[in-house]
């Protein structure tokens, strides 16, 4: 007891505190430091014997001979054998010092670059003059954030008789025949080159300098470009950041101001009825399930209509965009997600918000949902009305009238300014680090580089939760540090299972040198593969296609390892086609899902949104209405997520009485509990909850005490 006592005394010691930090120890390694230092002198049998007479002299209160300061050389003896960097940490300080990004890039330091600023909402022309620019200069590169603005901006070059190359994750098209380089070149942004000189180089869509995912991308492109002129385009909070960031390397930015090219409206009526569509309407959808029940309450009115979300191929999406915009197609409605807030150019009359709630991480990770952002609403609102387009002025409204009023105060707001410009460890700073940590694994590698990294205000690190997820999974299989580096930066969805287990597979034999062949890919896609009969199957084939993109993106890396790029891409084209009968037929899909489903299951496929609010809107149609009205969840679960998002009204759940414990463990609690929405916790609470009001002679939340509380958390989420 006495030893316990004097090691929690020496841990609240503000002198240690201070020494602890002088030595390398923040408050969370400090933390870390002392349970583990604690844990060996309760629990180890072999003390040393130094240690041993120190702790005696303390306890035994030994004024003129021990005190718990005596403790700090043990502690930190301890704390640099679980803490191997504390060794040299110096060296490690200056590695991860991202303070002065600039000077990252000497090329582009070496010149007087002009920065122009192309600002504007979207459809007032901003890009359009930016990529004039491009298409008269002696040699240019666009830097765009999707593989289809990449795309069009080659294809556009091209037909201009300017010769131009694309270059992607996954692919390289030489404009010249003998794959000579091009003058110019249309990338993703992720891969522009930093050591090629051009005349005009354009960054697109440089708002998105504050991804937490992806910022690091623009910020390098912004920085490291050697370009004689960078026109970047974008939103005008992006303005201020742009100028103090280019006032760092001695840049001067010129701002051009754009204003829309055609009148946008935010209508004063709701849709409330799909019987109420006109030819030219896109309803936005916030998760895959709403996209699946809104397409075939469309199609049970006799309607056709166009469907676009983000996991579809690239080739299916512009079919998609191509049926709905041929005016003698009989496609006149379409339903998307916000994939089509850019890269798609569309017709629309009319943007109808099916919700405005949508599934966002948080900083720390953590699913949440929250209202769209004044950004987001206007870059969707923003493809009504497109200039060029048969349709002379743009209109938005929401499915609900009760979200109507939110949607307009949403679009009123000015969009936050950019405050910061993400940042990303390079391969040269891990290896740097590797050399000083070597037994470290990649992902505490980059934690510890993350935890020591010194940015200034203009900047953040980025989020590499993704980057982490993939070093912990390859972490058992033998990979040079580089190899491993690679792996750990393919873009692929952690949350399909199929793709992250062909990763694994693609590492493990990369690792045995033994290359990847075609025969070997297909035996393992059991590709020929046939058209879908049912959601799942869909959503398979779309995992299929990431797989193939995965193949290719890796034959750009290890060349020799991964040969058959051209076959892939073959098979692949071949597999975009089958996607697209699919997507063509997908409310069949959904009929065959349904009715293969268990009886009571509204749900198509789990999804991103946990609650999929068309599911309980949809009373026209009578199947949908038989399986919304069965399914089997908990009201209090339902209850607590609802009041998360905005605006999703409780009345809209009826009185349902089921007992927690019968279905508190069903498809919703479930799925919430996958997501991270919830936890084994938060539902016990709930069931305790919900029947201590059951005892109270309470239910559901058919209350006016729950309906005031109701209302007074919804007024204060909204001021």
């Amino acid at each position: 007891g006495e030893v316990l006592k004097n090691l929690n005394k020496f841990y609240k010691r503000k002198e240690i505190q201070r020494l602890g930090a002088e030595n390398g120890l923040d408050a969370r390694l400090f933390h870390q430091a002392f349970i583990s230092f604690r844990k060996y002198i309760m629990e180890s049998s072999s003390v040393s014997a130094d240690l041993h007479i120190i702790l005696n002299d303390i306890c035994c209160g030994f004024v003129l001979v021990g005190h718990v300061d005596d403790l700090f050389p043990f502690f930190l003896r301890h704390a640099k054998q679980i803490f191997p960097m504390l060794d040299c940490m110096d060296d490690l300080r200056k590695i991860s010092d991202l303070r002065l990004p600039p000077n990252w890039y000497p090329d582009a330091r070496a010149i007087q670059r002009k920065i122009i600023f192309h600002a504007g909402p979207t459809n007032s022309g901003k890009t359009y003059h930016a990529i004039q620019r491009f298409l008269s200069a002696k040699s240019g590169i666009y830097c765009g954030p999707l593989k289809l603005l990449a795309h069009e901006i080659f294809q556009k070059s091209n037909d201009a008789n300017v010769p131009c190359d694309l270059v992607t994750g996954e692919e390289r098209v030489f404009a010249n025949e003998d794959s000579r380089q091009a003058p110019h070149v249309a990338c993703t942004i992720e891969m522009c080159s930093t050591n090629t000189p051009y005349e005009v180089a354009v960054i697109d869509e440089i708002q998105m300098i504050r991804d937490p995912a992806r910022g690091w991308a623009w910020t390098r492109a912004l920085l490291g470009l050697c370009a004689e002129e960078i026109h970047v385009c974008g939103e005008p909070a992006a303005i201020d950041l742009v100028t103090e960031l280019m006032y760092t390397t001695g840049e001067e930015v010129e701002v051009r101001n754009y204003k829309r090219l055609t009148p946008l409206t935010v209508l004063d009526y709701a849709l409330e009825s799909l019987d109420n569509l006109r030819p030219g309407d896109c309803i936005v959808c916030f998760s895959k399930n709403d996209i699946y029940s809104v397409s075939r309450q469309i199609e049970a009115r006799g309607l056709e209509c166009a469907v676009i979300y983000g996991s579809l191929p690239p080739g299916t999406k512009l079919e998609q965009a191509k049926k709905f915009n041929d005016p003698d197609d009989p496609c006149k409605i379409l339903v998307a997600t916000d994939a089509i807030g850019m890269g798609l150019n569309l017709c629309i009359r009319r943007i109808i918000f099916n919700s405005i709630v949508k599934p966002t991480v948080n900083e720390k990770g953590e699913k949440e949902i929250d209202s769209i952002t004044t950004s987001q609403a206007l870059q969707i609102a923003g493809r009504a009305g497109r200039f060029g387009s048969s349709f002379k002025q743009g209109e938005v409204t929401a499915m609900h009238r009760e979200d109507l009023l939110q949607l307009k105060e949403i679009l009123s707001e000015a969009v936050p300014p950019v405050k910061a410009a993400g940042l990303h460890p390079t391969p040269e700073q891990i290896e740097m680090f590797a050399y000083h940590l070597p037994d470290a694994t990649l992902s505490n590698l980059i934690d510890i580089f993350v935890s020591l990294s010194q940015v200034d205000g203009m900047y953040f690190v980025c989020n590499i939760d993704d980057f982490k997820f993939l070093a912990d999974m390859i972490q058992h299989i033998p990979l040079n540090l580089r190899s491993r580096y690679v792996f750990c930066t393919a873009p692929l969805n952690r949350k399909e299972p199929f793709v992250c287990t062909t990763l694994l597979k693609f590492a493990r034999q990369f690792s045995r040198n033994e290359p990847l062949t075609f025969d070997w890919l297909c035996r393992h896609t059991k590709w020929p593969l046939a058209a879908p009969k049912n959601i799942k199957e869909l959503v398979h084939l779309e995992a299929v296609h990431d797989v193939f993109d995965l193949y290719l993106w890796l034959s750009y890396r290890f060349m020799d390892m991964f040969p058959d790029a051209v076959l892939v891409r073959d098979i692949q084209k071949k597999l975009d086609d089958i996607i697209q009968i699919g997507v063509c037929n997908i409310t069949k899909l959904i009929r065959a899902s349904q009715s293969a489903a268990a009886p009571g299951t509204a749900e198509v496929v789990s999804e991103d949104s946990p609650l999929s609010r068309t599911q309980k809107d949809a009373r026209v149609v009578s199947d949908r209405h038989s399986a919304a009205s069965t399914e089997p969840l908990s009201i209090a679960v339902e209850a607590a997520e609802l009041r998360r998002a905005k605006n999703l009204r409780p009345s809209r759940l009826g009185s349902r009485q089921e007992d927690l414990k019968s279905y508190g463990r069903g498809s919703l609690a479930n799925r919430l509990l996958r997501e991270g929405l919830l936890t084994q916790e938060m539902l016990r609470q709930l069931e305790s909850e919900w029947q201590d009001q059951h005892r109270n002679g309470r239910y559901g939340f058919g209350s006016k005490r729950d309906d005031q509380h109701s209302s007074k958390e919804t007024r204060k989420k909204r001021k």
